[in-house]
Formats: C-alpha cells, sequence, structure tokens
C-alpha cells in the first residue's frame, strides 16, 4: 500500500521529464514513487499542451494515453483515487503557471516529441492487466468490421470479445454460446463513479474477477441498444456464429472513469422455460481501457 506521504511529496521540481519508452506499454507494475512521477509529468504535459499546443495531434494523443496507463499504475500500486487526483491537481496547476514561450517547458516538450514521436505511429499495442489483456489496434477499414479495443472473455462454456470496434469505435459485446442458446438482451453494468467513493475489490475472493465488480445497487446499468448477427472478424478465435450487442457511447466514457483494477459485468438474458429470465454473466477487467482508449486517437 502507498503510503500518502509518498503521493503528498511528489515530485516538486519543475521539470526534469522522465519519458522513457520502455514505460509504456507496460503492466503498471512501477513502483509507488515512479507512478507518480510518471503520472505528475505526464498530467503536466498533456495540461500544457492544451493550453499551449504543444504537439502535433498524434504525438499528444499518444502522451496522453501514456497519461492514462500512468493514472492506472498508481492507482495499481496502493494510492487512493483521492490521493491520485491531487497529484493531477497539483499537476495542472504547475503546468497552468507556466508561461507557453518559458525554455523549461519548451525544453520539456522537445524530449516529450523525442521519446513519443515513434509511438505515436504505432498501430498496435497490448495492455496487460492483473487478469486479462487489451489489444489496441489502430488499423481500420471501409469494409471490414475490425476490432480496435478487445479483451477476450470466457464464462463457463461460453464465449465473449468485448470491447471498441469500427471508425465509430463502438461498444460491443460479442457472444459465442455453446448450446446455441440465444439470448434476447444484453446489459453492461459498471460502478456508478458519482454514488460511489472508490471500488469494490477482494482479489482473494474465489470469486475471482467477479470479487472486483461492484453490487448492482452501486453501479450503472446500460442496455444494449441493437442485437445483430456478428460479422466472422469479430468473433472469438475459432467461433463460426455469435451474436453482437451494441451498447451506448456514454458507456466507454463511464468504463474509462473505473479503477483499473476493477471488473465490468456483462449479463446476456435468455427466456426461460417457465417465464423466467436466465442471466449469464461474464466479467471483463477495466484494466488499462482508458489508455487503450487515448491510444486509438
Amino acid at each position: 500500500m502507498t503510503s500518502r506521504k509518498t503521493f503528498g511529496v511528489v515530485t516538486a521540481r519543475w521539470l526534469g521529464i522522465f519519458v522513457a519508452t520502455a514505460g509504456i506499454g507496460a503492466s503498471g507494475q512501477a513502483h509507488a514513487a515512479t507512478a507518480a512521477d510518471q503520472l505528475y509529468e505526464r498530467t503536466l504535459m498533456t495540461s500544457a499542451d492544451a493550453r499551449c499546443r504543444l504537439f502535433k495531434p498524434a504525438v499528444g494523443s499518444a502522451l496522453d494515453a501514456a497519461r492514462a496507463q500512468a493514472r492506472g499504475a498508481a492507482l495499481r500500486s496502493g494510492a487512493s483515487e483521492v490521493q491520485v487526483q491531487a497529484v493531477e491537481q497539483r499537476a495542472r496547476a504547475k503546468a497552468g503557471a507556466a508561461a507557453c514561450d518559458s525554455a523549461d517547458l519548451q525544453t520539456a516538450a522537445g524530449r516529450v516529441r523525442k521519446a513519443f514521436d515513434g509511438y505515436s505511429t504505432m498501430l498496435r499495442t497490448t495492455y496487460p492487466g492483473d487478469r486479462a489483456t487489451w489489444q489496441a489496434d489502430r488499423s481500420v477499414s471501409a469494409t471490414i468490421p475490425l476490432w480496435r479495443l478487445s479483451q477476450p472473455v470466457g464464462f463457463g462454456r461460453d464465449r465473449l470479445m468485448f470491447g471498441l470496434s469500427g471508425r465509430a469505435n463502438d461498444m460491443l459485446a460479442v457472444a459465442t454460446f455453446a448450446d446455441n442458446a440465444q439470448p434476447y438482451a444484453a446489459r453492461l453494468i459498471l460502478r456508478d463513479t458519482l454514488r460511489t467513493q472508490g471500488p469494490y475489490l477482494n482479489a482473494g475472493n474465489a470469486k475471482g474477477l467477479a470479487a472486483n465488480a461492484a453490487p448492482r445497487n452501486a453501479s450503472r446499468v446500460f442496455g444494449a441498444e441493437t442485437r445483430d448477427m456478428a460479422p466472422v472478424t469479430l468473433l472469438p478465435i475459432g467461433a463460426k456464429t455469435g451474436l453482437s450487442f451494441r451498447f451506448p457511447r456514454e458507456a466507454a466514457d463511464a468504463m474509462s472513469r473505473l479503477d483499473p483494477r476493477e471488473a465490468a459485468t456483462i449479463e446476456f438474458v435468455f427466456a426461460g422455460r417457465d417465464g423466467a429470465d436466465v442471466v449469464r454473466r461474464a466479467y471483463v477487467e477495466v484494466g488499462d481501457f482508458a489508455a487503450g482508449r487515448a491510444f486509438l486517437r
């Protein structure tokens, strides 16, 4: 667990900016102090870029993806949401007080360009989490539906691909069911950050990832807006058929605000023989979803 002292005294220097490319795409296992430093520096520079337009869009997006990943690393290291927000607030305040033409800021910006220029041209990267992995892919096609950010999930004998697809970055759940059952609806359940003070984490629980999902009374429920036969290119590996459910765009924003250690719940609803609904649940690790989403920009 990170001490409050560590985050309370985080890097008061101006910018001995350290944006090592080796830290980009890592799983967020940095030590607490390093995670705090990277979050501070990357938040400072993204804030300065928003005000001073320091970088080309591709570099700015790459930096923002790294900022989101550093935020996840800080939370994984044991910092609370309040501590992380304090680091970000100090960084934004420092950036807001700097003149856009100051020598220190321009020097730091030059180092960011050097570190992130190559990264900004990458087409694909992977974000490993504690239990699952997000695969990000900037490739797009005008004719073939492709996953841009995806996580494979197994639940019972059934399988799922979940993430963002296509030019519009639609949030989809594409599932195949071993018994060929056909759900008539799907729901995405995410912790409501406005009604809760933090994630529900119990990693040692025998339920596995399900133990890190928020209870229903502390969550927002997003019903799928569409239900269609899934394109072959979006199916889980080896599947021949499956169903695709598209969720509202605001669901992606809500998921981006969650702690990387917690889980999102996806419910598939089937009509039962006695008239009562039957529900099958899958769990997706939030992980570096926000970083992957920034990467796609």
